[in-house]
């Protein structure tokens, strides 16, 4: 099916576009009254993510009220361990968290690589609702999580500041280190392979927990399974998003991707000349810009697109939209960066 808005993929290729396309990480969620009616007709977030119908209601509520360029599809990046084996619980106002983790070789033994047909076929129906429903309108984002912060949830059992055992592990058990990370990393490409064939136009890497790594360990226990990722996927384009890794961009230049994603701590004229001209950029605004006055959103939006420029570049928040977030403060966002950007791209051949 043609997109009728598909800005957001010619940007991904370094094509012309009109103007800069536009999305939220976290889009479809807490921020909208609309998707907490549907969230409290359920049991919890779990439910949600496996009722394919409601998942896919909630992924197309961002673009009918926000908006937006894309549609990315409701799920959670930690449905993956749960296929290998790892049940998780969503906690209300806490977070994930696995009953049992991974702490020695007995422990890996038990998982298995995930058999995505039959362990997340929930996500691929999804995704082919989604598809159907949103007609062509605009591009839908198939997404996983990168094998490095699969990894850190498996050992450490829930959210952390430190992460201190999944970093432990690396340093103490190296060797189940990798074997893990690789059962993270084949599970995970047969997973956005089948997004893809589900429907995904474009699919993004989440690496989360990047920025707690040393640049050594980040190298040898993320980028390269991230590569391995990449290297795979050709069907269509890639972004990767580590938040966190500023000590890792020139070496991001070289990952077969299309896009990376900055998060708002990141300079963007010294990103551009770190990753090079190669490369579409996300981002990058400030979360907690969206709090400001009318005035004060469409100012630091500008400024951003300022120094983007109207080269390759998606605008993005450096995060996920924080979930107390005004959705009309959000709608400022959004149409500052249609209209900003649409003269801006006018101004040039």
């Amino acid at each position: 099916m043609e997109l009728q808005n598909d800005l957001l993929i010619r940007a991904a290729k370094g094509e012309k576009t009109e103007r800069t396309p536009v999305w939220l990480m976290r889009q479809a969620g807490r921020i909208l009254p609309e998707y907490r009616v549907v969230r409290n007709s359920l049991s919890g977030f779990i439910e949600l993510v496996t009722t394919p119908e409601r998942a896919a209601e909630v992924t197309i509520q961002p673009v009918d009220i926000l908006g937006v360029d894309a549609a990315i599809i409701f799920s959670d990046i930690l449905v993956i361990p749960e296929a290998m084996g790892l049940k998780y619980e969503m906690v209300e106002k806490k977070g994930p968290w696995f009953p049992e983790t991974v702490n020695g070789y007995d422990d890996f033994k038990k998982l298995k690589k995930a058999d995505v047909a039959s362990d997340l076929g929930y996500v691929l129906e999804a995704i082919k609702i989604t598809k159907k429903e949103l007609n062509g309108r605009v591009p839908l984002i198939g997404f996983a999580g990168a094998p490095w912060t699969i990894f850190c949830y498996m050992i450490e059992g829930q959210g952390s500041k430190t992460f201190s055992k999944a970093r432990k592990m690396l340093y103490n058990e190296p060797l189940l280190s990798d074997q893990l990370l690789q059962l993270i990393t084949d599970s995970t490409i047969e997973y956005l392979k089948a997004q893809i064939a589900a429907g995904a136009d474009i699919v993004q890497v989440f690496d989360s927990w990047a920025g707690i790594l040393s640049p050594e360990h980040y190298q040898k226990y993320s980028m390269k399974y991230i590569t391995q990722i990449c290297d795979a996927i050709d069907e269509v384009p890639v972004t990767v998003f580590a938040k966190g890794a500023y000590f890792a961009r020139q070496e991001m230049r070289h990952l077969n991707c299309q896009t990376i994603g900055l998060d708002w701590n990141m300079d963007i004229q010294e990103s551009r000349r770190l990753i090079g001209e190669g490369k579409t950029l996300q981002g990058n605004l400030d979360p907690c810009a969206l709090y400001g006055t009318t005035s004060e959103i469409e100012t630091a939006t500008r400024k951003m697109l300022d120094a983007f420029g109207p080269g390759r570049h998606i605008a993005n928040l450096g995060h996920g939209v924080y979930p107390d977030t005004d959705p009309e403060k959000v709608k400022v966002f959004i149409n500052t960066v249609k209209e900003y950007s649409a003269v801006m791209h006018s101004t040039i051949d």
